[in-house]
C-alpha cells in the first residue's frame, strides 16, 4: 500500500486550471508513473510553487496521496529545461510533442517505467542544449520510446514470418518490416537508407545519423511518426506542429 506522503523525482507534463486559485499538475514520476495532483494556491501571486510546477520542469517533489487526485505539499526545481527550449520554436513544438507523446503512453502502462522516465529526462536536456536538430532529438525519443513500451517496429527481419532481411516494406499492423510474400496491401514502401536511419536511432549512434541526408530524416520521421499514431489509436496533436 501506497504511504501517504511520498517523495520521488518528476518530469511535469502538463497542467491545467482547477478554480480561481489551483491547478492540476501531471507528473511522470521515476518510481511512481504517472500522477496527477493538484497544486493549491498556484495560480496566486506570490505562491510558494510559482514557475517550478510548469512543463518541461524536472523537480524533486512532495506529495501527500489521494483516493484519485494526490497533493503537492513540496517541491524543488531539479533542472529547468523550458528556459532552453522555449527560446526556440522549432525546440518547443518537438519538446511539446515529446510530453503529449509521454503522456498518451502511460496511460497504457500498467506499472512504473523508470526507463522511460530517464529517456524523457535526456532527451528534454538534449532539447534544451540544442546542439542537436530538434527532430532528431524527438525522433530518437520516440522510436526508443516505443521500444521501451515493446512496439518498437522491426527493422532486420520480416515481422510476418522471421525471413532475414533487408525487406522494404513496412506493415505496421504486422510490427515492422515484411517480405514479399507476406506484404499486404497498405504496406509502406521504405527506402534502405530510411531503415537504417531508424536502426542508429534506436542504437544512440549519433555520429550516422547526423550524417543522414535530410531526405531520409524525413522519411524515417515519417514512419516513426506513423508508427505511434497506429499504436495510440489517434495522432498525436502537436506532432502535426513539429518542422521538420
Amino acid at each position: 500500500m501506497q504511504q501517504k506522503l511520498y517523495r520521488d523525482d518528476a518530469i511535469v507534463l502538463r497542467t491545467h486550471p482547477l478554480g480561481e486559485a489551483d491547478r492540476i499538475i501531471t507528473l511522470l514520476t521515476r518510481r511512481h508513473g504517472k500522477v496527477r495532483a493538484v497544486a493549491k494556491g498556484v495560480r496566486r501571486t506570490g505562491s510558494r510553487f510559482g514557475a517550478r510546477l510548469e512543463p518541461f520542469t524536472l523537480v524533486d517533489i512532495q506529495l501527500h496521496a489521494g483516493k484519485s487526485l494526490h497533493t503537492v505539499t513540496q517541491v524543488v526545481t531539479i533542472e529547468a529545461f523550458a528556459v532552453g527550449i522555449s527560446a526556440d520554436y522549432g525546440r518547443y513544438t518537438a519538446a511539446t510533442a515529446m510530453l503529449e507523446t509521454t503522456d498518451r503512453l502511460t496511460d497504457e502502462m500498467v506499472d512504473p517505467n523508470q526507463r522511460g522516465f530517464l529517456m524523457l529526462v535526456g532527451a528534454l536536456r538534449a532539447m534544451a542544449e540544442g546542439r542537436i536538430p530538434p527532430p532528431l532529438v524527438l525522433d530518437s525519443f520516440l522510436i526508443r520510446t516505443l521500444a521501451v513500451s515493446g512496439w518498437a517496429p522491426e527493422l532486420r527481419v520480416c515481422a510476418s514470418c522471421g525471413s532475414d532481411g533487408p525487406h522494404h516494406a513496412l506493415d505496421i499492423r504486422a510490427g515492422g518490416l515484411v517480405c514479399t510474400p507476406c506484404r499486404r496491401p497498405g504496406a509502406i514502401a521504405v527506402r534502405q537508407a530510411a531503415i537504417e536511419h531508424m536502426i542508429f536511432l534506436l542504437a544512440g549512434d549519433w555520429e550516422n545519423v547526423l550524417g543522414a541526408e535530410e531526405t531520409v530524416m524525413q522519411e524515417a520521421g515519417r514512419l516513426i511518426t506513423d508508427t505511434i499514431t497506429w499504436h495510440l489509436e489517434r495522432s498525436v496533436r502537436s506532432l502535426h506542429y513539429v518542422e521538420r
